[in-house]
């Protein structure tokens, strides 16, 4: 904070100013340029091109309102395969076909990918010392796998779609900084025992936006059929345990309950963002560019956003599908 307050008002000054206890004014050995910086201050009128891994909110605002922000979208599976394979070719390996495919399942980050190719490649090394060869190393699937199990590494994005639609599953987007991902949420439905006695119920660490949204859904689909969750027993649960900080998964919420109590199977190669309003509009959410990247991670196909968010996006999108929607109905045709 103290840096990012001294950069501010050398951008404000255009002038950085200079003060040391080492500097005499009046030692005649000091050089006259060093006077001249410590008596004048020296010009920053220049433009300063920084960068940084710390998110927006942590920056200054004052200091980040004069500045021009640009944003980097994060490697692709494609972009860490051509990584490794150029770490291979620096560090004179063969690498198995798979090897690149296999480590870009594991990172998004270049440096990590290069790491655990260099303890693959160690591992590989080791093993041909053992067996006397001179040939140059070949990193196996084998050695990798190894590599992974010794470091415990998870994958970064599983690939959750499936070929056939099911009843009460569907394909959230959440998002955690800049990366965005893919949350399986599932919802069963039964009639309760006694008429307007049902409960719903939500795995409680989801977050009470997650629980807003669920109550917004109760409404919407009353709307839509004319039936109250009052007359079912209706659990929702979000695979995995995630906390959903903010109201997007309301659209989710809405399509996989009326799928549990109309048994109406969904598509799961669809992911779904958006909060639900009480009218079943599908309202503007953050992070979308995100989440769509994620949802390519993934292996999704197609993602429904908010129609109002199709300004956040680039022109050109590959690999995926965006839908826009304005209302549920329009999310529901997709999804079904």
């Amino acid at each position: 904070e103290m840096l990012q307050n001294k950069l501010l008002k050398v951008l404000e000054d255009k002038k950085v100013e200079f003060s040391s206890a080492y500097y005499d004014p009046d030692d005649e050995s000091v050089p006259k340029y060093i006077k001249k910086l410590f008596e004048e201050g020296a010009p920053a009128d220049f433009v300063l091109i920084g960068a940084t891994t710390k998110q927006p909110y942590e920056i200054n605002p004052a200091l980040r309102s004069r500045c021009a922000e640009v944003f980097f979208e994060p490697l692709s599976k494609n972009d860490i395969k051509k990584i490794v394979k150029n770490a291979g070719r620096k560090l004179g390996a063969k690498l198995a076909i798979d090897v690149p495919e296999i480590i870009s399942q594991y990172t998004i980050e270049g440096r990590k990918a290069v790491n655990i190719l260099s303890d693959a490649y160690g591992y590989a090394l080791y093993n041909d010392s053992k067996n006397n060869s001179d040939k140059n190393v070949f990193i196996s699937k084998s050695d990798l796998k190894s590599v992974i199990t010794l470091n415990r590494l998870v994958p970064y994005a599983e690939e959750k779609t499936k070929s056939k639609p099911e009843i009460g599953r569907i394909l959230g987007l959440g998002v955690s900084g800049y990366i965005g991902s893919v949350i399986e949420i599932e919802a069963v439905a039964f009639k309760a025992d006694k008429e307007n006695q049902g409960m719903i119920r939500l795995n409680d660490n989801a977050g009470t936006m997650a629980k807003d949204s669920l109550y917004n859904a109760a409404s919407v689909i009353r709307k839509l059929t004319k039936e109250s969750l009052s007359d079912y027993d209706v659990h929702v649960n979000i695979i995995g345990g995630a906390n959903v900080d903010g109201p997007s998964a309301g659209a989710a919420i809405v399509s996989v309950i009326l799928s549990a109590i109309k048994q109406k199977p969904i598509k799961q190669d669809v992911a779904v963002t958006g909060e639900i309003s009480l009218r079943g509009n599908i309202k503007p959410v953050g992070g979308v560019l995100e989440k769509i990247y994620g949802a390519k991670q993934s292996g999704i196909l197609k993602v429904v956003i908010p129609k109002e968010n199709m300004k956040d996006l680039p022109d050109c999108i590959e690999g995926i599908e965006v839908i826009p929607a304005e209302n549920i109905e329009q999310v529901l045709e997709v999804v079904f």
